[in-house]
């Protein structure tokens, strides 16, 4: 595949793996037993993840509040979470690829020796980038570190003489069954929660440009199994389309004054 570059001071603050399959009834106590047993040597903890389930009737809007079975590394930076019809791998202590499709491969054999989903329906790979760099004053200052293509708006004009203050966006990329879609922005403070469930390494406050990559892979004239060798031939082709966008957003003087020094 190439040679890619691995930078000692990357700017990921969360990977996000989640493989959609088909739907589930609830894990059972016996099930959840059975996937701690399985994961116990890299998820040792069981801390169940809150999620709000949201319904509209005629009486109004619903809310139920729900447990998903989620397992933590000791260290409180990667979890895995196993919903009806997802199962999700988050991590703030990302190294390599070959390790978090390690995570994902335990968690998948975890899911089907527990209680088997039939099919897969959708693969996503996010990478949350805080871009942040030294000497940011003003909006424009950003025009340095990452492309034109993205920072261009910052040379328009209102009323003379007043350039953006801020900008969001977001793009899209290829089609139904595979593609990338970028969210991206300026934005201070942080995009994922020091305070949040997964520990993670907490730059000083202020202002950082969102690099935000959801890159995904979703089967269509068929489901196939929900098994290892099904997701495999996919992970690396999905996750690698993050890569290839990322070194394209940001610019030579980013790669090597900020990606290439040591924390």
């Amino acid at each position: 595949m190439g040679h890619r570059e691995i930078y000692p001071n990357p700017p990921l603050a969360l990977n996000v793996v989640e493989l959609r399959h088909t739907a589930t009834p609830a894990l059972t106590d016996a099930d959840q037993a059975t996937l701690k047993a399985s994961l116990t040597d890299t998820f040792p903890l069981a801390r169940p993840a809150r999620r709000v389930n949201v319904t509209m009737s005629a009486a109004g809007i619903n809310e139920e509040q729900l447990l998903d079975a989620r397992y933590m590394t000791r260290d409180n930076t990667t979890a895995v979470t196993f919903r009806p019809d997802a199962i999700v791998v988050e991590t703030t202590r990302y190294e390599r690829r070959s390790n978090l499709r390690e995570l994902l491969r335990k968690a998948v054999e975890a899911r089907q020796k527990a209680a088997p989903a039939d099919g897969i329906e959708r693969l996503g790979v996010r990478y949350i980038n805080e871009v942040r760099a030294p000497d940011i004053e003003s909006p424009q200052d950003w025009t340095k570190w990452i492309t034109p293509a993205l920072t261009s708006i910052a040379t328009l004009q209102s009323d003379g003489d007043r350039n953006a203050r801020s900008w969001q966006g977001m793009a899209v990329f290829g089609d139904t069954a595979s593609g990338a879609v970028l969210r991206h922005g300026l934005f201070e403070g942080y995009a994922v929660n020091p305070a949040g469930d997964l520990r993670r390494a907490t730059p000083p406050p202020g202002p950082f440009y969102l690099v935000d990559l959801d890159c995904y892979w979703a089967p269509q004239d068929e489901t196939p199994p929900l098994d290892w060798e099904h997701v495999e031939s996919q992970f690396d082709t999905t996750a690698l389309r993050a890569y290839s966008l990322f070194e394209q957003l940001i610019t030579d003087e980013y790669r090597q004054e900020v990606l290439r020094h040591d924390r």
